[in-house]
Parts: structure tokens; sequence; C-alpha cells
């Protein structure tokens, strides 16, 4: 049962991303740091009562769409007297302005708002009995096709009914803790009172500078009880895709870290749950027809791929994988699919592993749950439905989707009737 809800993108929302996006000048091109020196030298020139004027207007033009302003044109001061050796300037003003100069407002999600992923939320105090709250992940994209991870949240009722809270006025991108160049391992971390509506995470590494790309959201609880938060995204960079993952214990700390091995190379890596055996294990794709899983002991490392689930159906032909991390259910691991046959167009299926050997497959179905209907085909990309994960809530499957690459959806669907139309 498809729901009537609709997420759409909102070009409203803006953040402030750097005009140089370099954090060491090693990371410049010679004519970037030429036409940035040449910059600085034009603003150093003007006199006190201009400088103060020019940020007072810029203070009453932008002031109201950003939250803390001010801090994040000093900080991007900060950053670019860092990168240009810079001696520190006496006038807040002009340190103000300089921080302007090399900032600009990009409308995130004025492309796109989809390939949602759900999780139950960290608080679940104060609902109602049967009810559980809801975190959202979903995949926006801006100007020249950058994605980020913004996130939503809401209530689904024991009913299965959906009450989605608002959107953030503001929208706000988190501070890195890692200095100069980033390393491999790297935290952002949100300010404290920010809404879960307001937060973007935006790409800041040469790999991701074209998109953080269909974050496939996991709630992973250790042998131990402990709960974290985990996603599998594809770091993009213009030119190689990387799988990347982030984890998180609140939604306001992330912790971001490359994964290695043989078997991290394609799009739509999502982690199980739990561990099985004593192992992590993973749903991996090599080549767009086959599923593997991957075992690995270190939850950065994946190697070794088994095959599980191969294209048979012309309806996914061209392509399957993943639409999220494995659901566990008494009867097995729910697999949410996707598959791509003629035309390109995409549907939405399903299929279920064994719960002490995923590898093996129990059932499958033979036909699509979801396809793309009405004025579902049309959008940024036609002919798409795509999640990047579901949960399950009373006996009913709770499907965030995307439509055609521009907006979403949410289908509600009987677990029991899906398991028994699986041959």
């Amino acid at each position: 049962m498809r729901l009537p809800i609709l997420i759409e993108p909102d070009a409203s929302r803006v953040i402030l991303r750097p005009f140089l996006s370099a954090l060491d000048p090693r990371d410049l091109h010679r004519s970037d740091l030429l036409r940035a020196t040449r910059l600085i030298d034009r603003i150093l020139a003007m006199d006190t009562a201009t400088v103060e004027a020019e940020m007072a207007t810029i203070l009453d033009d932008f002031g109201t769409r950003h939250a803390d302003l001010t801090t994040i044109l000093t900080e991007r001061y900060a950053q670019i007297r860092d990168l240009l050796g810079l001696e520190d300037d006496a006038s807040e003003a002009r340190r103000l302005l300089i921080g302007a100069f090399f900032s600009n407002e990009y409308s995130f999600q004025s492309t796109a708002l989809f390939n949602p992923s759900i999780v139950p939320h960290p608080d679940q105090a104060g609902l109602d009995a049967g009810e559980v709250r809801f975190v959202m992940s979903l995949r926006a994209t801006g100007e020249g096709h950058i994605s980020s991870i913004c996130f939503s949240s809401g209530i689904v009722t024991a009913a299965g009914t959906i009450r989605l809270d608002p959107p953030g006025r503001l929208a706000r991108t988190p501070r890195r803790s890692t200095a100069v160049r980033l390393a491999d391992d790297y935290d952002v971390t949100f300010s404290p009172g920010t809404e879960l509506g307001e937060r973007v995470i935006f790409p800041i590494t040469q790999q991701q500078r074209n998109g953080i790309e269909d974050a496939r959201l996991v709630r992973f609880v250790e042998d131990d009880g402990n709960v974290s938060y985990f996603a599998t995204y594809t770091a993009y960079s213009g030119r190689e895709i990387a799988p990347e993952m982030l984890r998180t214990d609140d939604f306001r700390r992330f912790s971001f870290v490359p994964l290695r091995g043989d078997a991290v190379n394609n799009k739509g890596m999502a982690l199980f749950p739990r561990r099985i055996a004593g192992r992590y294990v993973m749903l991996a794709r090599s080549d767009g027809e086959t599923l593997q899983v991957v075992r690995s002991d270190d939850l950065h490392v994946w190697n070794d791929a088994t095959e599980i689930l191969a294209a048979a159906e012309p309806w996914e032909f061209v392509q399957i994988g993943n639409c999220g991390s494995p659901i566990e259910l008494p009867e097995g691991w729910l697999v949410i699919t996707h598959g791509v046959g003629a035309m390109r167009r995409y549907c939405i299926s399903a299929a279920l592993l064994d719960l002490n050997d995923p590898s093996r497959m129990i059932a499958r179905l033979r036909k699509p749950m979801l396809t793309a209907i009405g004025d579902e085909r049309n959008g940024y990309v036609p002919n798409v439905v795509y999640s990047c994960g579901s949960m399950v809530h009373e006996g009913q499957l709770i499907l965030p989707y995307a439509a055609s690459d521009t907006a979403t959806r949410f289908a509600v669907i009987p677990v029991a009737s899906l398991i028994d139309a699986m041959g």
C-alpha cells in the first residue's frame, strides 16, 4: 500500500560551502592559489569604513538564512589564513569579510531528495503504545549533481501510518575535528541544540568531492548489547567511486572510515545488523549482476565474497543490487533488492536468506513488489523506484523509496504476505 506522503526537494534550504575547498596549499592548483592571493590583496587594500559597510550588508542579506553566520565566517577566515600563510588581521570586520569572500551559498537539495534509508531513532521516549520513532537519511542533490546526506524523522503508528516531523527551517553542516589535511579516519560534530532535520553532511574529502551517495543506515547491536548506527555509502570523486562507512551513536557526532579489501569495489555495500557466528557480515556487489555475502573480523576490511543471488528474471537482467541492510525475521534475513530491466526500468523486490548461514538463499520473489507508476515515472531519472533501507514494525514492512531520483515516498507491505509470495 502506497501512502499519500511526498517529500520533495526544497531549493530554499541552503548551506555555506567554501569557495576554495582545499585545506592545504599542496591541494591547490597554482592558478587558484594566485587568484586567492590577489583577492586577499584587494580586501586588505579596502579602507576600514568600506569594510564595515560591506560586512554590514552581508550580515543583513544573509544573517537570517544561516544559523551562527559570523561563527561560520570566522572559521572560514581561519582556514584561509592558515592555507595562505597570512598574518592575523586585527579587524574583526575584515576577518569576517575575508571569510565571506571565500564562501558561497549552495542549495544542497535543489535538484533531488531521494534514496532514503530508515532506522529506529535512538530516543523512543514519550510515545503512545505501538508507536516507534524513526530516523531517515536522504540523499540530497544540488547544482552540479553533488550529493550530500540530510536527515528527517517521524513516527510510525501501530496501524502503519506515518507522521513526519517538519524539516528544520535552517540547514547546518558539522565542524570537522581533523586539522589541516584529512586523515583516513576523521570525525565531524554538529553543534549542541542543532535539530536532526537541520543537519547536512556535505562532502569534504577529495574522494567525496562530487558526492556522498546512497547512505544505507543500519542499527547495529553488538554481542554485549551495545548499539551503534552505521551507514555504508559511496564516495564519488567525479571520476572514481569508493565505498566508505560512517558511525554514530547519537546522530550528532559522526566518525568516517574508508573500507578496504578486494570485496570493496562497487556500490551498494550493506552491513548486517549484528554479528553472525562472531563475525561481521556485509552484502556486497562486484559486477552489478550478482549479490554477495562477505564475512570479516575487522569492520573496515572485507575480502573473499560468496555469491548468493544472481539476476534471473527479465526485470533484473540488466542489474541487481540491494536496497539496504538485511532485516532479521524469524523466517530468515529479509533482503530488499532492486532490479533493472528493459528500458532501464528499476523495480524493487525481495529475497530471504538463512539466519545462521546468510550465504544460503531460502527463497525470493519472482516478480517485483514495487515499480514506478503514474507520476512516479517522471523525474530526474525516469522509471526508477529505489530504496537504501527499510524497517519492520508491527508485522509491516515500512519502505521509504525514491521516485525517479527526484522525491521520496512511502509504501507499507505486510511481511507475512511478502514471505508467502516468495518461491
